[in-house]
């Protein structure tokens, strides 16, 4: 199963729409694109496999694997990038402006279900970022 996450890239975050097969799963936001630093960047464009993860904090949630110089990189809820994520992607079920976002659980819960239905059925799952 491919996603594609095409990005808006704004000064104060970046906003994104994620789609498979050409229909719209939910939007997203991250952080600014400042050259893929640590906790402060959205992660580069380019093709990444996604598997499920469990954390203490984020209970089963999605990571995006093999991102170049980075690690722990999440899809988990957040409304607003610039104080809730360190580099990760929130799925969103409404943008509200750049980096911003409204009711985020209920748009990963969305995304969760499909990507988990399709890891199930051992089905690879990947992520294409692009602007």
């Amino acid at each position: 199963m491919e996603i594609h996450l095409t990005r808006t890239y704004f000064p104060e975050g970046t906003n994104g729409k994620l789609e498979c097969e050409g229909k719209l799963i939910c939007n997203t936001i991250e952080l600014p694109w400042k050259k893929n630093e640590t906790k402060v960047s959205c992660i580069p464009e380019g093709k990444y496999f996604i598997r499920k993860r469990y954390s203490q904090k984020f209970h089963w949630h999605l990571e995006v694997e093999n991102v170049q110089n980075r690690s722990l990189i999440l899809f988990h809820p957040a409304n607003n990038a610039l104080k809730e994520l360190n580099g990760c992607i929130a799925p969103v079920t409404k943008l509200s402006g750049p980096g911003l976002g409204l009711m985020s659980r209920k748009a990963f819960a969305k995304l969760k279900d499909l990507v988990y239905k399709a890891l199930e059925s051992k089905e690879s799952v990947e992520l294409i970022v692009q602007s």
